[in-house]
């Protein structure tokens, strides 16, 4: 099954590459909105980034169960045997890989394209790598309640985007923490490790459940 979905993922939405691009699109037109101030970007630079990785964690989130849906690979999963959180975190493990690791590996070089200090580096790659995972499972509840939806994907975003704010102020506040000391960085990296554990416990049991109301 996961091997099944890497190479789904792969051919639907772009794999990796479609979210690293969006992110440099994004991360390249903030200098021409706020202007050429290095101190400026330096300082916005964590909440640019974690909102860029959150807009790029979206994409391909709304074809998570839609292809199998289509196909009819969803209701034979249902009907099966298999533990269907299980099938649902495996997707999520899936889709984090594709879109959500390559942001976190890329994201010191987009880093230097906003200035921002050195020190705070380290801080935002552990803030990304730790926070991201939390985005792809609430994003997949999301998938699994617009799943059955003609135009599920225009849903999609204002279903998820709310449920994700705690997400972005702790990931924000995380990767602007970092510094020689690291103490503005442990509390709300600590917050964002206990949400992306909450969202591991629960989103696959709130999307497996959505998907089986979808069946009935």
């Amino acid at each position: 099954m996961f091997r099944r979905e890497l190479r789904i993922g792969q051919r639907i939405g772009g794999g990796a590459s479609l979210g690293v691009v969006f992110f440099l699109i994004l991360v390249t037109l903030t200098p021409f909105a706020v202007g050429p101030d290095l101190a400026l970007l330096g300082r916005i630079a964590p909440a640019m980034l974690w909102i860029s990785a959150l807009l790029a964690t979206l994409l391909g989130l709304d074809r998570l169960f839609q292809a199998d849906h289509e196909d009819g690979s969803l209701d034979l999963i249902l009907m099966g045997k298999a533990s269907l959180e299980l099938i649902v975190l495996t997707k999520c493990l899936a889709h984090w890989l594709l879109t959500g690791l390559p942001l976190v590996l890329a994201s010191p070089f987009f880093g230097l394209m906003l200035a921002l200090p050195g020190n705070r580096m380290w801080s935002l790659v552990l803030s990304l790598l730790v926070g991201t995972p939390a985005l792809t499972l609430i994003g997949a509840i999301g998938a699994a309640l617009t799943v059955s939806l003609r135009r599920g994907g225009l849903l999609l975003p204002v279903l998820i985007l709310p449920l994700c704010i705690p997400v972005l102020i702790f990931g924000v506040a995380a990767a602007g923490g970092g510094g020689s000391d690291g103490a503005a960085f442990a509390p709300p990296f600590l917050i964002l490790c206990a949400l992306s554990l909450l969202a591991l416990v629960g989103a696959p049991v709130a999307a497996a459940a959505a998907l089986r109301q979808m069946s009935q």
